[in-house]
């Protein structure tokens, strides 16, 4: 029985996506848990998979195009349907047929919202950048299943940016999945086909550059003595969000000092035993989980109707990538060891920077941790990432003069400044919060037992 499959609703607060690329072709049939269409929201981008098996009847909408959540994208079937007059199911199941200039925008990634200037597909032709089941050849090496083309979501935006046809690489990852490796060697090939003169056989597998798409990218634009460069999809949604925070969140900012040296040696002792490196920052992110556990009025974001406490200490970390500033979110801190934290955080900066996180990362939480000591930084306020309730700045240790037990003495230290929504939280509150984070970190045992 052919159904709408409809824009998923990939991330809370989006209330649009973008249709990045289908991964079936039009009349080729999927099983259940095949990745059909890879969905990109502001904050990341993920495939979405098929709940059964069935087929791909029509695509409604072309690779690029940004779609409202909930509006029907495609049609599908069950694996063995046949459609005798497409226009009719489609009248049946409430969808028109679009008109060649009523086709809506694309959009792509660092790009402007701009015009398509070519046409959408016509009835029973294969979706735009896929390979026709007649005609295209499997990836070589990898399972045939009706010309489909395997490959990672991070090859795909590879080869977008770089204006390629997936169809036409050959894979190298494994069962010849195409990988990040197999993009970059075809575009160096199309750079510099004259340096690889006995590369025949893998030079055959990319078209001729003049046949090639031209890339759209968000390239600067330079005209006399400024240069231009165009919002990202990301870059737009960082400005919107952190203004909306600024206008609506009210601020206000605690700061504290801590000294750090016994902080500092604990590190030393565990990288001498731990699997996986400790840092710094994740000595910090299990001192605020052990905070927000003392002073759960913390663990608390602000709702419409009600301010929403937690049962389990959720921490976003701030991650700098090349397109701009993600946070991840860590679950249950509380109950993860150091070395637990440290696997996530590096887990996690890996794929922020690669372009794989899912959209479920970047959901939750109450508190963030943005560190900018590794830069020299001795101390900034930071924005509140909504809905979260306060975010903490995080400093460079420097050695300073401290007086302890009436001497002075040189210690290392850490400034650090907490901003916090004063709509769930009063300062009181937070000041006994920072007063916790405090003193976990200049007694960090505690982080450890």
């Amino acid at each position: 029985m052919a159904e709408l499959f409809r824009m998923p609703a990939v991330a809370a607060d989006a209330a649009t996506a973008v249709l990045s690329a289908w991964q079936v072709a039009e009349g080729v049939p999927f099983v259940k848990d095949d990745a059909l269409v890879s969905i990109e929201t502001d904050k990341a981008e993920v495939d979405v998979a098929a709940e059964r098996d069935g087929v791909l009847l029509k695509a409604l909408h072309e690779a690029g195009t940004e779609v409202e959540v909930g509006d029907p994208i495609a049609v599908l079937g069950a694996a063995d349907e046949q459609v005798g007059d497409l226009d009719a199911l489609l009248a049946e199941l409430g969808v028109g047929v679009t008109a060649p200039g009523d086709a809506r925008q694309a959009v792509r990634r660092d790009v402007p919202e701009e015009p398509v200037t070519e046409p959408p597909p016509s009835r029973g032709s294969a979706v735009p950048g896929l390979p026709t089941p007649s005609t295209s050849p499997s990836v070589d090496g990898g399972p045939d299943r009706g010309g489909r083309v395997f490959s990672s979501p991070l090859a795909r935006r590879l080869a977008r940016e770089a204006g390629l046809d997936l169809a036409v690489l050959t894979g190298t990852g494994p069962g010849g999945r195409i990988v990040r490796r197999d993009v970059e060697a075809a575009v160096a090939a199309r750079r510099t086909p004259e340096t690889v003169p006995n590369q025949a056989p893998r030079e055959a597998a990319v078209a001729p550059q003049a046949s090639l798409p031209l890339p759209r990218t968000s390239a600067p634009v330079e005209t006399g003595d400024h240069v231009d460069i165009p919002h990202s999809r990301m870059r737009r949604a960082i400005a919107r969000r952190l203004t909306e925070s600024k206008q609506h969140t009210p601020h206000f900012y605690l700061r504290a000092t801590c000294a750090v040296d016994e902080l500092l040696a604990l590190r030393q002792r565990l990288n001498a035993v731990s699997p996986v490196k400790v840092s710094v920052n994740d000595l910090l992110i299990k001192a605020v989980a052990t905070a927000h556990t003392q002073v759960p009025e913390m663990n608390a974001v602000w709702r419409p109707d009600a301010v929403r406490r937690f049962g389990t200490v959720d921490v976003s970390v701030a991650v700098a990538t090349d397109k701009g500033l993600v946070t991840p979110v860590l679950r249950g801190v509380e109950n993860l060891s150091v070395s637990a934290i440290a696997t996530r955080t590096r887990g996690f900066a890996e794929q922020a920077r690669s372009g794989t996180l899912r959209p479920a990362d970047l959901e939750g939480g109450s508190i963030t941790l943005s560190n900018l000591g590794m830069y020299g930084v001795e101390e900034f306020a930071a924005i509140i990432n909504p809905p979260q309730a306060a975010i903490l700045a995080v400093g460079a240790a420097r050695d300073e003069a401290v007086v302890r037990d009436g001497a002075v003495t040189a210690a290392k230290v850490l400034g650090v400044v907490l901003s916090v929504d004063h709509r769930p939280v009063d300062g009181a509150v937070a000041a006994r919060w920072l007063a916790a984070f405090t003193e976990a970190v200049e007694n960090p045992v505690r982080l450890v037992v």
